[in-house]
């Protein structure tokens, strides 16, 4: 149990026993965020009806051939059409409809004269119809139209499952009239953190404490994924402490359990000894770094996952582990993480062959992605963490990669580009 699982082994493992849940339905002004299902075809055209981009005058353009500021055609109008209306008769040759912009062109008619190139352009425009207008310049059949599905064609895929929903997506699902979409269950992830020495953000710190930021970290990981986040606190180095939080959790069953911190080997670190009375421990420690006390087994049959306390291991270890895990429920391949390539400024070191990931920062020089250190590695130097764009990756079994040298990156940063 104590030798060093491969990063790999231990992924599977996790992956071993999850299957995606059924989606679900969601109101489409709702769906912000939330993980397409199923892909969406459109029901309609969009524009559903060819209607003006402007506001001015709908035409025949062949009766404005020889249009000008000098030489102005005047055309009958015979109709009003704002926006919003319905059909409105047909427009024959040598007539023209005032027209607002998104109103439907009526039939007959294959341009629109926006306003400012008429005798109608001035300020204080009555609402009564005029008799008639002057046109002082010409358009081309299509001028100022927005034909009947020219942005969206009725039956073509719009939006492709596994995109996460954008304001902009919410917005094109209501144009299309579409009220519900498939989405994702969330995966839903009961989160705590251990130790007597945890301090809440509103408390004042006081000596030997320090604040309980790595629960903050993993919900802002574990929601950026998809996933609901179910808090359950601090628990202390009790083992009735654990005991109560765990149970907690079980009130309402989620997806998964996860603590940070309390599964190492310390003499007051009792979740690891509560998992084994109350489940299993499929294993514990892993070949990495930072991060090797992370622990995985169930709690009452619940999957539970343990994350080490310092906090850049706690979001390697998630990022590793339980992100695959929620993109695994929800439908999508578990691994996404973009990979680059970069060269070394400075020699990467794992003096015990772990596969090891460092806080980097990479830049571009002359085409070429150059990776440097942020500083201290420490797996509690959060600081480092917040600096870098990648993780620059060390295989296992690998104790050195001289500066010069290649190295994959895991992007960490989505405006960094190879």
């Amino acid at each position: 149990m104590t030798e060093l699982l491969p990063i790999r082994e231990a992924q599977e493992k996790i992956l071993s026993v999850i299957k995606p849940t059924e989606p679900e339905l969601c109101f489409a002004e709702k769906a912000y965020g939330r993980l397409l299902a199923k892909d969406v075809f459109s029901p309609l055209n969009l524009p559903p009806f060819t209607n003006s981009s402007m506001d001015g005058f709908a035409v025949c353009s062949e009766d404005l051939i020889n249009a000008s500021p000098t030489a102005p055609v005047q055309l009958p109008v015979k109709m009003d059409i704002p926006a919003g209306s319905g059909s409105q008769g047909m427009l024959k040759s040598g007539e023209a409809a005032r027209i607002l912009t998104g109103a439907p062109l009526p039939v007959g008619a294959d341009a629109v004269v926006p306003v400012e190139n008429t005798d109608q352009f001035k300020s204080g425009q009555s609402t009564i119809l005029p008799a008639s207008v002057a046109i002082y310049a010409p358009v081309k059949p299509g001028e100022n139209v927005r034909p009947a599905g020219e942005d969206v064609r009725k039956g073509q895929l719009v939006l492709k499952k596994g995109r996460v929903l954008q304001p902009q997506d919410i917005g094109l699902l209501i144009s299309l009239g579409i009220r519900q979409v498939q989405v994702a269950k969330k995966a839903r992830i009961a989160l705590f953190s251990s130790g007597d020495e945890l301090m809440e953000p509103n408390e004042t710190l006081t000596p030997g404490m320090i604040y309980d930021s790595n629960r903050f970290v993993l919900t802002g990981l574990l929601e950026a994924a998809g996933a609901e986040v179910i808090q359950l606190g601090v628990a202390r180095d009790t083992k009735e402490s654990v005991i109560t939080t765990l149970d907690k959790a079980l009130q309402d069953p989620p997806d998964m359990i996860i603590s940070s911190a309390g599964v190492s080997v310390g003499v007051f670190d009792y979740v690891q000894q509560v998992i084994k009375e109350n489940g299993t421990l499929a294993f514990w420690k892993v070949n990495m770094r930072p991060g090797k006390p992370v622990a995985y087994g169930d709690y009452k049959g619940i999957p539970f996952m343990g994350l080490p306390g310092n906090p850049v291991s706690a979001y390697i270890g998630c990022i590793v582990f339980v992100i695959p895990f929620i993109r695994q429920i929800h439908g999508l391949p578990p691994f996404a993480q973009e990979l680059i390539k970069a060269v070394l400024t400075e020699p990467l070191e794992s003096h015990d062959g772990r596969e090891s990931y460092y806080r980097g920062l990479i830049h571009r020089e002359n085409g070429v992605n150059l990776a440097s250190l942020t500083g201290h590695q420490g797996s509690g130097n959060l600081f480092s963490l917040v600096q870098a764009n990648a993780l620059l990756i060390v295989p296992a079994g690998v104790k050195i990669i001289p500066a010069g040298e290649t190295v994959s990156a895991w992007v960490l940063d989505s405006s960094l580009e190879e």
